[in-house]
């Protein structure tokens, strides 16, 4: 046995040295960290069993176990919950929530609130990932779905009694429609339903559900919100007793974000309201000029005057800003717009959008593969159309690029 006096050996000096009990130096100190520290630890230490006790009965907020809460996932999701403004009209503080993906954000919000025998009434032009979802996976679990189109279609006509939750994108992708997100939400809760939108291409610095009646405002945080292409999540805020049941399922499907992206998408946030400036000024001035171009067809952005889905825009919207993505019917189909994508010189070909650089994706080859060709031709979503992510270049550089491209084809 080693006596007391002798000096620890290495390996329990490595190990137990400079561990988390050094956290409870650093509170006591006078001075903080400027930039919030990442806590990448999976698991929290305890002197005694009650403070653990307190945790699961609620009666504490400390932490225990990374995929149950971290300190990093409750600070980026401080941020959310500010920047999505006002509460919902049942005038309830709003919370947030961050997950591993967007995917995981709308599913388990989904999940939190039907059951078998249940029904929702759905944009018919979403992304590809989650019309896959709910008109393939859900039906398995005994909930069925219908399809409407929100801006030409009497949607009340979907509603069913058993229908218990209504979902749109309020920038749709990749048509980049519209709906008016007040006269939807006020169907919605004058039959007692819950009403979810996805808010990922215009990002509060534009547009806040919440706002305008919406119970959720999900995200796919890889996207503006993270905005540097280097991290995969998901977001949603909303009540906070809504937040609260959407939390459990979460817990109970562990899908949490890693300390270190929730760490990089608070860091992203800071400069959310300027990138969606410029992305903005951007989209609106190469829209503009492929509007104007002989080689295409028709352009997809709410910011043109030419837009049906301009006005709802102008008065849902927040700055003159109407986001940085747009879509573009390209003269000649697949052939061309193929062809397009390969002579483009500093635009990528990415499966998907909002990074800092300009990014061209072809929806029916990508996000949209699980359409059908009847859906897909439904939907208008054609095989010569391309959707464009502007980025933060100058916007002279991005309209050379595709003009100098647009001439080869």
């Amino acid at each position: 046995m080693r006596n007391k006096k002798t000096p620890a050996k290495l390996s329990t000096n490595l190990i137990h040295k400079g561990d988390g009990k050094f956290c409870r130096k650093l509170a006591d100190m006078s001075s903080v960290p400027e930039t919030f520290p990442v806590y990448l630890t999976s698991v929290f230490a305890f002197d005694e069993v009650p403070p653990v006790d307190a945790i699961y009965e609620h009666k504490s907020d400390a932490y225990i176990y990374s995929r149950m809460a971290n300190p990093n996932s409750d600070a980026v999701a401080e941020i959310l919950a500010a920047a999505d403004g006002s509460p919902s009209a049942r005038k309830k503080k709003t919370g947030a929530l961050v997950f591993s993906s967007g995917m995981a954000a709308i599913i388990t919000a989904i999940l939190s609130s039907v059951k078998s025998g249940d029904h929702i009434v759905a944009s018919s032009v979403l992304y590809g990932g989650v019309y896959d979802y709910l008109a393939n996976e859900l039906p398995r679990f005994g909930v069925s779905v219908t399809f409407v189109d929100f801006l030409k279609d009497d949607f009340t006509r979907a509603f069913r009694p058993e229908t218990k939750l209504v979902y749109t994108e309020i920038i749709s992708n990749p048509l980049m429609e519209v709906p008016d997100i007040a006269a939807i939400a006020k169907e919605a809760h004058s039959r007692g339903l819950l009403f979810f939108v996805d808010n990922t291409f215009a990002t509060p610095a534009i547009a806040r559900p919440l706002s305008l009646g919406a119970d959720a405002s999900l995200y796919s945080t890889t996207k503006y919100l993270g905005g540097h292409s280097d991290i995969t999540g998901g977001a949603l805020t909303a009540n906070s007793e809504l937040v609260a049941k959407i939390k459990r399922f979460q817990t109970l499907y562990g899908a949490m974000p890693s300390p270190l992206d929730c760490w990089l998408l608070a860091r992203s946030l800071r400069t959310l309201d300027l990138r969606m400036k410029k992305h903005s000024k951007n989209a609106l001035l190469v829209a503009e000029f492929l509007e104007a171009h002989p080689k295409v067809e028709k352009v997809f952005y709410p910011g043109l005057k030419s837009s049906p889905s301009h006005k709802t825009a102008a008065a849902q919207f927040a700055n003159g800003r109407f986001g940085g993505m747009l879509s573009v019917n390209i003269k000649g189909g697949v052939r061309e717009a193929s062809k397009l994508i390969k002579e483009m010189k500093i635009i990528s070909f990415v499966p998907s959008l909002a990074g800092t650089a300009t990014t061209v994706s072809y929806p029916v080859k990508t996000s949209h593969r699980a359409y059908s060709a009847e859906a897909l031709k439904a939907a208008g979503i054609t095989q010569g159309q391309l959707r464009f992510s502007i980025g933060l270049e100058d916007a002279d550089d991005i309209i050379a690029d595709i003009s100098a491209s647009l001439d080869k084809i």
